[in-house]
């Protein structure tokens, strides 16, 4: 089969403007990842990536480059993963800058779902006299911004839930002993997680068992992460290692003015939701969340905890390391009520399998939820 020479330089260049979104993994929430490259004659003019929120977006970290070199962008071509934006936020509109700078054609690797931008930003491009080609690397884009991309189009973020167990399935011994089933490599490489995460989100039951600090560590980030308790009772101690002056968000069902209000002054937000059958709704949660401008939430929690957020349709992907020890008996990973047959498991699919240190690394992403953002950018569903 014959390739086509254009699509395929497309395909590379975008390549390379994915890696310069990569770049921004840790820095850019609640904006996407974003990165641009502009070429001509296959020889790089400028390049960036989306800067932290409030300053500049990728398109124009790159033409300030390709400016500071005195290049001009005629006939040059401009990638970019993302849709510029084409309206006023903390910045100026990207698509504007484009414009003024008369390159010969941009590409796109996504459409943005903001509703604010949405196709608006291709259409001035276009209307400018720009020549514009939209889905290169779309997938790719997607899979570097699914957070954002969640929040825009349910209304909820993207859910990480992390689970370390032995090659049987047990997080732990009976007696709770857990420390440690996983080796340092890759309790090293969970900081990773973390970090990209607008959220790390664990139970009180942990809370109380493990008293966790949860926040990133040996990890070189601009920002940390917000850390959150659900805690149907309200019931953690206020001494706990997590109130240790960052911002804290506990999800409660229980109102307790008092409580609250010494906890305010170590910058701990109560949040009273309604219940679901005894416990904190944990879709109302993440719909809190997102009207937080909250895009991925990293939850690392135990089995009680970790089994209601799958019962409740709410895991996006699976990030699990299995450790090469077989336990016998001991606590599972999820206590969740068993399906009624196997067509009615939720299904998942390998995106990542690889060796950290001694333990395997699995991640798994939701089959239907990825489907479903797919569906609401027309992207070919790849997985």
């Amino acid at each position: 089969m014959r390739t086509d020479p254009l699509l395929e330089a497309d395909r590379y260049w975008m390549g390379q403007a994915l890696a310069m979104a990569q770049t921004a993994l840790y820095s850019t929430a609640p904006n996407p990842r974003v990165g641009c490259i502009i070429v001509r004659d296959g020889q790089v003019l400028g390049s960036g990536a989306t800067q932290v929120a409030g300053h500049d977006h990728a398109e124009v970290v790159a033409l300030e480059q390709a400016a500071q070199h005195g290049h001009s962008l005629a006939d040059a071509t401009v990638y970019v993963s993302l849709e510029p934006c084409s309206h006023y936020g903390r910045t100026p509109p990207c698509v504007q800058a484009l414009i003024d700078a008369k390159p010969g054609r941009v590409v796109i690797a996504m459409i943005d779902p903001d509703p604010r931008v949405a196709g608006r930003g291709v259409q001035a491009l276009k209307e400018a006299g720009i020549a514009v080609t939209t889905g290169v690397s779309a997938d790719q884009a997607l899979a570097l911004n699914p957070g954002f991309v969640s929040r825009m189009v349910r209304n909820r973020p993207w859910v990480w839930l992390k689970l370390a167990a032995s090659l049987d399935g047990h997080i732990a011994l009976p007696t709770g002993e857990a420390k440690w089933i996983t080796g340092a490599a890759a309790r090293a490489d969970g900081q990773h997680w973390r970090a990209r995460s607008c959220v790390v989100l664990t139970g009180s039951g942990t809370v109380a068992a493990d008293d966790p600090l949860l926040n990133v560590r040996d990890i070189s980030t601009p920002r940390q992460p917000i850390r959150a308790i659900v805690d149907t009772h309200f019931d953690t101690t206020e001494d706990s290692r997590i109130f240790d002056g960052g911002p804290v968000w506990i999800f409660t069902c229980k109102n307790d003015p008092d409580k609250a209000a010494r906890l305010a002054d170590r910058h701990v937000e109560v949040v009273v939701v309604p219940a679901d059958n005894g416990r904190v709704d944990l879709q109302a949660v993440l719909a809190w969340m997102a009207d937080k401008q909250v895009n991925e939430v990293h939850v690392e929690a135990g089995a009680r905890l970790s089994g209601a957020f799958l019962d409740a349709d709410c895991v996006d992907e699976l990030l699990v390391y299995l450790a090469p020890m077989m336990l016998g008996q001991g606590i599972p990973m999820a206590h969740m009520p068993a399906v009624a047959s196997l067509a009615q498991a939720d299904r998942y699919t390998y995106t990542d399998i690889e060796s950290i240190g001694d333990d395997l690394r699995l991640g798994l992403r939701h089959v239907r939820h990825w489907q479903n953002l797919c569906q609401q950018l027309d992207i070919p569903v790849t997985a």
